[in-house]
């Protein structure tokens, strides 16, 4: 099966991974980023097309996915990945803060979502065409269970995607997409990140977690066979957040 993918924000860590992993498969990709540079790299080694794209930017996202679905009739696989995480005391952060990282982190993900939704039910109704395959993965963290001080705006915005996906999973059940979220805990995607040993055995799974092991939960959770895995949110965390901390 050649699906037809597009990633938000896969231009570097666990975007550029997931772009990897659905390449490795020999499907069609897309993605879109708004660093130019790593996204025109990222193209020429995996042969995914690439977008320049702010996604906080309404036209230009819509624009993007348009230009794709109108290219290619549909889209199998959807993974909003696109995320950025500021933290900063909440006495310093600002409004405009705030609203950045919903736009980033939340609202592009309704827009992905709601853009598909339409062309779905448009083919449905003017061409008879149904895709009996469908999958939106969206990114979260264990941040929407758990935090730190000065992390409200990300917070914030994880909850919220947890929060939609499972409305979109609902929404989205008479078009035969399945919609779910993985929540990963540390995942390392700097290569000059110095890690100790205590910060690997700090985990139970004896290690910190890399962009692959989120790349491979995404292709789980986009096989064909997985579509009674709906509504959900994945949790891949090398086991931190079930273990018992006190200060």
């Amino acid at each position: 099966m050649n699906r037809r993918v597009f990633v938000t924000g896969g231009a570097h860590g666990i975007g550029r991974a997931i772009v990897e992993a659905f390449r490795g498969e020999n499907d069609r990709v897309a993605f879109c980023d708004i660093n130019s540079e790593l996204g025109k790299k990222v193209s020429e080694m995996t042969g995914a097309r690439f977008f320049e794209v702010d996604v906080t930017e309404k036209e230009a996202l819509e624009t993007c996915l348009q230009e794709i679905l109108e290219e290619w009739g549909d889209l199998d696989v959807l993974v909003n990945n696109v995320g950025i995480s500021i933290f900063e005391p909440l006495t310093e952060t600002t409004v405009e803060h705030f609203d950045r990282v919903l736009s980033t982190n939340l609202r592009s993900a309704f827009i992905t979502s709601r853009i598909l939704a339409i062309h779905r039910k448009k083919n449905e109704k003017e061409k008879d065409q149904k895709n009996p395959y469908g999958r939106i993965v969206n990114l979260c963290s264990t941040r929407y269970l758990q935090s730190e001080s000065g992390t409200e705006a990300y917070s914030a915005s994880k909850g919220g995607i947890w929060s939609l996906t499972h409305a979109l999973a609902v929404s989205l059940a008479p078009y035969r997409i399945t919609v779910n979220c993985i929540a990963p805990g540390w995942v390392s995607v700097n290569e000059k990140e110095e890690l100790s040993i205590a910060d690997h055995e700090f985990h139970l799974s004896g290690r910190v977690g890399q962009a692959e092991d989120i790349a491979r939960t995404c292709l789980f959770l986009c096989d064909e066979k997985n579509d009674f895995i709906n509504g959900q949110c994945l949790t891949v965390d090398g086991g931190v957040t079930k273990k018992m901390i006190y200060p």
